[in-house]
């Protein structure tokens, strides 16, 4: 399996422990992931300012791995759905295509053929390893360790674009990784809820309000970490947990994991080479109960 890999902007900056352990795992099960240098930012932050400047920038990035004649391995969810979308709209929508497909050319960059697809690593695991895969390869069960997923707005929303992979009212797919692993994932209330990060530039106030609601609902389930797959999830989790403790006058500690992380540690890897040490809220208490 070989993917071209799509760090996305947040990931370099805010979570190489995210890519640290992403790298490791991909090594275990034999997932080749070339890196692009010419690889922009996916579209994100412009969309909702102007969708046709955002339709190019996320074409512009997927005609590069057309290029390469590889899917597209991407670990941000908010990346990846933009990529998918795209994608979508450019295959399904002829008009539009050849409209950006002239602005490409300005630009020197060859036309949109579509001939990839865009592909979440979690998504990757569950459908092109498999569970089964996955847990041959185990060699350490989290046995006793509770986790909360965090699935997040984008990873399965619009549905139809990812070709119904999940069920994005009733989602499975990470509870089911998770359990691979000996974890066990715990119920907690509004586990659906967004975690702020979409409006946080905008109303910081709310944007906390949302992830101290959640952190709530967490700690009242009593897990012992969360798990996610998105970088601007954890920074609302990870990042800004302490902040959102203090200014709401709550106590927390509630280690935030991205699951690439969590198998690496049943997959037998030290816990520094999954980056567990960049991590803001500190796992020694959750490490030592693993034996680590």
């Amino acid at each position: 399996m070989k993917y071209a890999f799509f760090l996305g902007c947040t990931i370099p900056a805010r979570s190489r422990q995210y890519e640290m352990s992403t790298r490791k795992v991909a090594q275990a099960f034999n997932i080749e992931l070339e890196d692009i240098g010419e690889f922009a930012c996916c579209g994100f932050p412009v969309k909702a300012v102007n969708q046709e400047t955002a339709l190019i920038m996320a074409a512009r990035n997927l005609v590069l791995a057309e290029e390469k004649e590889l899917d597209i391995c991407a670990m941000c969810s908010a990346c990846t759905s933009v990529l998918t979308e795209a994608n979508h709209e450019l295959k399904t929508n002829r008009e539009m295509r050849d409209k950006v497909n002239g602005r490409l050319a300005e630009i020197g960059v060859r036309p949109f053929n579509g001939t990839i697809e865009v592909r979440h690593f979690s998504r990757i695991l569950y459908e092109d390893v498999g569970l089964p895969q996955i847990e041959e390869k185990i060699s350490k069960r989290l046995n006793g360790i509770k986790f909360a997923n965090h699935y997040g707005c984008h990873y399965l929303k619009p549905s139809e674009i990812f070709d119904e992979f999940d069920e994005p009212e009733n989602p499975r797919t990470l509870n089911e990784l998770i359990k691979v692993t000996g974890a066990s994932v715990v119920d907690y209330k509004n586990y659906k809820l967004c975690c702020g990060g979409a409006v946080l530039a905008i109303d910081e106030k709310a944007s906390l309000a949302i992830a101290n609601e959640k952190l709530q609902n967490i700690k009242e389930a009593k897990a012992d970490a969360i798990n996610l797959i998105c970088p601007f999830c954890s920074v609302m989790y990870d990042d800004n947990q302490n902040t959102i403790a203090e200014i709401f006058q709550q106590s927390y500690k509630i280690p935030v994991l991205y699951y690439p992380q969590v198998l690496g540690l049943a997959l037998g890897f030290e816990p520094k080479e999954l980056g567990l040490h960049l991590n803001k809220i500190k796992t020694k208490e959750l490490l030592s109960r693993l034996g680590l």
